[in-house]
């Protein structure tokens, strides 16, 4: 079990440099003394030195958030060989339809729709790290299972979609939990930034792992490539057990199931900025899953890309992911968090509809662009969101909340992916993305001359600035170590 934390804070952490050594004893004598150097090394030297110290107050300075952080690296490296290899699997080695790729992301997107409210109800009363860690386990275990088939001569599209269901609700129950435990560890004020490293965590693995996964899937087929995911979520897994968090559980309540349900709808339909964001994300939902069910088609039908290409390509998420992640949180206080979603949902139009007119002889190029924009625009649109949506929210009713924003924002998202299969079988694989570009600029376009409830938010707002919902309870302080 790890030290508690310190209530102070976290203690700067120690340099072996020769003027912080502290009570550490005299430094290796290989460590220069920087008095014995000219004055411009010296100088060049500290400069140096001093870019790549943290801030004394910076987040991954807390050791409990620095094992978050380091969680979210491996299990987001492992992340791009499932996001490669599930949809290769199908379009690849199973020669799915369009139809079958849009069923197939329906079954994903499933679970939200039926477990997001029940889910929200259950997690306000009991402890969210053990489930966090438990989700990651799980997803491990479902991962093994596809090579296990593909080995058995079982692999066929029903065994993904089963899969695919699976995977949806681990992230409806174990994503829900995750993001409740981070406000837990850094605190309401601190959201933006932690979403931003967290983002950044991610973005950094869209960078290096595309092209890795994309050479593994080339070398060894999709299925097997999916093991190695598997052990990064055990590794995951590992260093999340015995995090020690500071959880906040609401005290055992006399309402039941249905009335607690309905506080928790109750508080986000009264609570016009988090309706007016969840209609907003709903709609770009829709756009969004439309479109990302024919991509890979179109990627590799089309324009003829291989799967190296293919991963090659994904890096360009990445790339996008890194810049938004890197200067999110800045542009977030420069123009506020509304505007920055607005941006957000208008620069992935804008990389849906290039690719949809993508020649064959630039494919790559902007099948790049176009993942670029996504991870660019989307990165901007979610850390604002999450950050926005946790902050306004009492303590008691976190659980509530998430399911509920995540069950509105995801209705439209399962028939999104079926009428984005249903078009690309029968109107061409670019229609879906033409659609999808023109609908989230559009969307952009209204929001911001038509609806200042998103555009005029320039801060984060505080629990108090919108009054608590009816029947919020104290919350009840508890340790929650995971096991």
């Amino acid at each position: 079990m790890p030290e508690p934390e310190n209530p102070q804070g976290p203690a700067p952490a120690r340099s072996a440099w020769p003027d912080d050594t502290g009570s550490q004893g005299p430094v290796s004598a290989s460590v220069p003394d920087l008095g014995e150097v000219p004055a411009t090394a010296r100088s060049a030297f500290q400069s140096w030195r001093d870019r790549l110290t943290l801030p004394p107050n910076d987040l991954l300075r807390q050791s409990t958030y620095r094992r978050m952080f380091v969680s979210i690296l491996m299990s987001s490296l492992g992340g791009q060989i499932s996001m490669l290899a599930l949809p290769l699997t199908a379009a690849v080695l199973l020669q799915a339809t369009p139809t079958q790729m849009g069923l197939l992301t329906a079954a994903e997107l499933a679970p939200f729709m039926l477990l997001s409210l029940p889910c929200g109800v259950w997690l306000d009363r009991v402890r969210k790290l053990p489930i966090y860690v438990a989700g990651e386990a799980m997803l491990a275990l479902v991962l093994v299972s596809v090579p296990l088939a593909w080995w058995l001569g079982w692999l066929g599209m029903p065994w993904l979609y089963a899969v695919g269901f699976v995977l949806g609700s681990v992230h409806v129950v174990a994503g829900s939990a995750a993001q409740i435990v981070l406000t837990q560890v850094v605190g309401r004020e601190r959201l933006v930034e932690a979403h931003s490293k967290n983002a950044l965590a991610s973005s950094g693995a869209e960078v290096v792992g595309p092209g890795l996964a994309g050479a593994l899937i080339k070398a060894v087929g999709a299925p097997i490539a999916l093991l190695l995911n598997a052990v990064m979520l055990l590794g995951s897994v590992a260093i999340l057990r015995g995090l020690k968090v500071q959880e906040t559980l609401a005290p055992p309540s006399s309402q039941g199931f249905w009335p607690q349900l309905k506080e928790g709808l109750q508080f986000v339909v009264r609570t016009p900025l988090l309706w007016g964001m969840a209609a907003m994300l709903g709609i770009w939902q829709f756009f969004h899953h439309g479109a990302v069910v024919v991509q890979i088609l179109l990627a590799t039908r089309t324009l003829g890309l291989s799967e190296q290409d293919v991963g090659l390509s994904f890096v360009g998420l990445g790339v996008g992911t890194v810049a938004a992640s890197v200067f999110g949180k800045r542009l977030s206080q420069r123009i506020g968090p509304g505007p920055c979603m607005l941006l957000g949902i208008a620069i992935t139009g804008v990389g849906w509809v290039a690719f949809s007119l993508a020649p064959a002889a630039a494919g790559f190029w902007f099948f790049a662009f176009m993942l670029t924009c996504f991870g660019l625009g989307a990165v901007m649109i979610f850390i604002n969101f999450l950050s926005l949506r946790q902050a306004i929210t009492p303590t008691p009713l976190l659980g509530r909340m998430t399911s509920t924003m995540r069950w509105l924002m995801l209705l439209p998202a399962g028939p999104g992916a079926l009428l984005g299969g249903w078009l690309g079988e029968h109107a061409g694989l670019r229609v879906p993305l033409a659609v999808a570009g023109a609908g989230s600029l559009l969307l952009a376009l209204i929001l911001w001359w038509r609806v200042p409830l998103i555009r005029d938010v320039k801060v984060l707002p505080t629990p108090a600035d919108h009054g608590p919902a009816r029947g919020a309870v104290p919350p009840l302080e508890v340790d929650a170590v995971s096991r």
